[in-house]
């Protein structure tokens, strides 16, 4: 079983002179990041543990078909795969993008839904089971598949999923491609390899803990793909990822997650970065697409949906809590993003029965 204290030392592993924790929040960016994984309720889930022989093919269906089963609360659910032993290739099923070879400690993400397939042989195909894509009620995950493939070289690899909110704001979705290629010599990336071996290993034991710890490496992981592909983006891209590490930009999403209710206006988040009004401005919208303001106001709705369906305030008080002076105007933002007002949205996510 792994414990608390173990797993803290094996995390505190130095890594290139830093910490593993120091580096997961070294960067300024990081903290804007973290404080949208979490408000978007990201969670990861190992399900199947692979061991392969050589050919062999795993066929992946859409998300569409599968993510209902195996991240139910979750209205988008992104697969991926990390190569533990062995190589093979990765592919869209559409064959949009060329294929990956996955090495030793790899994993590949894609974040759209879409149906892909890994083998040891590019081209080959098989046809999914989608019975095999649940979410079980009398046992730990992952699954183990044993005696898969042929009877060559030996690969083992895991495949799992993971899960979060896309609406009503979710800024990540839209900022990163549809295949993300995690290789293991990143910082981190064989760090995060060996523990996930461990983990398998000590999940044998039914008291070991290891569905949670697997869920948690699988978030991890998540970051490192992250924070490996904001580090190949070029120094003219723009999108979110690259607000978060552009000087001025990266500051006012710092004060808008961090004193969300405050009554920001352009003029004063332009002082507080070390900007003119109109400087500030054009650089944000360059940069990220929309004005300060509609972010602001897209995050604070964000926010105060999380309120009102998690902590079940009152409209009222989730409206005050995130910086909104009047229900009736919060009730007219809520709607103009979402589509509907708060109260409705509220009860469409409750759970049946509630």
């Amino acid at each position: 079983m792994i414990s608390a204290t173990l797993l803290c030392s094996i995390v505190r592993t130095r890594l290139r002179g830093r910490t593993f924790l120091v580096w997961l929040l070294e960067e300024d960016g990081l903290d804007v990041l973290s404080d949208v994984l979490r408000a978007v309720r990201l969670t990861g889930a190992i399900y199947f543990d692979i061991h392969a022989r050589h050919p062999w093919v795993a066929e992946t269906p859409p998300i569409s078909k599968i993510g209902a089963n195996v991240m139910p609360d979750f209205d988008h659910v992104i697969a991926f795969h990390i190569m533990l032993d062995g190589w093979c290739w990765a592919q869209l099923d559409n064959q949009s993008e060329p294929p990956i070879r996955l090495e030793s400690g790899d994993a590949v993400l894609f974040v759209r839904g879409d149906a892909h397939y890994m083998s040891t042989e590019v081209g080959r195909r098989s046809s999914p089971n989608l019975d095999m894509y649940y979410r079980p009620k009398d046992r730990t995950l992952p699954f183990v598949l044993n005696e898969f493939g042929g009877r060559g070289d030996e690969s083992r690899f895991v495949c799992g999923y993971l899960g979060f909110d896309s609406r009503p704001f979710n800024p990540l979705l839209g900022a990163l491609p549809g295949m993300l290629h995690v290789k293991s010599a990143s910082v981190g990336g064989q760090l995060t390899h060996d523990l996930i071996r461990l983990a398998l290993k000590e999940s044998a034991s039914p008291s070991a803990g290891g569905e949670t710890i697997l869920s948690k490496l699988s978030e991890v992981m998540f970051l490192q793909a992250i924070r490996q592909f904001v580090d190949t983006l070029p120094p003219e891209s723009t999108g979110w990822l690259s607000g978060l590490r552009d000087r001025y930009v990266g500051a006012a999403l710092r004060l808008m997650h961090g004193r969300p209710s405050e009554g920001w206006t352009v003029d004063s988040m332009a002082r507080e970065v070390g900007l003119s009004r109109s400087a500030f401005a054009d650089r944000f919208v360059n940069i990220m697409g929309t004005p300060p303001m509609q972010y602001l106001s897209s995050w604070r709705l964000k926010l105060a949906a999380n309120l009102l369906e998690e902590q079940r305030l009152s409209i009222a008080q989730a409206a005050a809590e995130v910086g909104y002076e009047s229900e009736a105007a919060f009730n007219r933002a809520f709607k103009k993003l979402v589509g509907v007002p708060p109260g409705a949205w509220r009860r469409a996510r409750a759970p049946t029965g509630a």
